[in-house]
């Protein structure tokens, strides 16, 4: 597994924080992120590939600053939006898939074969030449995985994958999760989804408040929020 590495990160928009003095090494095969809206989660996702920089401090992959080498690492970090609508860049299946590979040399056959065995792993193969748009939820987010899957990258990052999904795609996509060989890190509310991963982190006013097994974070977690309710 890779080994992902924030040190003493602050991360700040117009002086306003969104992390402060954030330290973390990950080397678990899968990763839960918790905490309210704003907390700054999701923000810890987007510095892990590179969509995001930090104010002072580093984020490293496998030794490699992420600042310097964003470009180089997002070809081996794949990254799953709430929103798979977000993801949807081609007009038909296929191609959408096969946009992934754009970054990479390769034979038009290797190629091929690889959009195929994507598509046939998210059972999508029989709505190949279909418009991205006319699936269902559930199928636009197997369309996003295999999108990202495609690329077999070392690392695959989730914001938020069962938002917008029904009790049945969000099981599907559970049990998807659960068969992946990569390093996963998931930042959700779902708290059900982290049941049986490795290590949840609880973020709270931008800061790590809570690390460890998911029972023990998720009812830290729980009992923070219930707490607040009340006030």
């Amino acid at each position: 597994m890779p080994t992902i590495k924030f040190e003493h990160v602050d991360v700040a928009f117009d002086d306003t924080p969104v992390l402060s003095d954030i330290n973390l090494n990950l080397t678990e095969h899968r990763i839960g992120i918790i905490g309210a809206n704003g907390s700054g989660k999701s923000t810890m996702t987007r510095l892990i590939n590179g969509l995001g920089e930090p104010t002072s401090g580093t984020v490293s992959v496998d030794g490699l600053d992420v600042s310097d080498h964003g470009k180089e690492l997002r070809k081996k970090i794949g990254f799953i939006f709430s929103d798979a609508e977000n993801q949807i860049v081609m007009p038909n299946v296929r191609d959408d898939v096969a946009f992934s590979l754009r970054r990479f040399k390769m034979p038009k056959q290797q190629r091929n074969a690889l959009v195929d065995a994507a598509l046939e792993r998210f059972q999508l193969s029989d709505l190949a030449d279909h418009s991205p748009h006319t699936l269902s939820g559930g199928q636009k987010q197997m369309l996003a995985m295999a999108a990202v899957l495609v690329i077999d990258p070392i690392l695959i990052l989730a914001d938020e994958p069962t938002t917008l999904l029904d009790l049945i795609n969000r099981n599907r996509i559970r049990r998807e999760f659960a068969a992946l060989e990569q390093q996963v890190i998931v930042v959700t509310h779902d708290l059900e989804f982290l049941s049986d991963f490795d290590r949840v982190i609880c973020i709270d006013n931008h800061a790590v408040a809570y690390d460890g097994a998911p029972a023990e974070t998720i009812s830290f977690y729980t009992e923070l929020m219930e707490q607040r309710a009340v006030r």
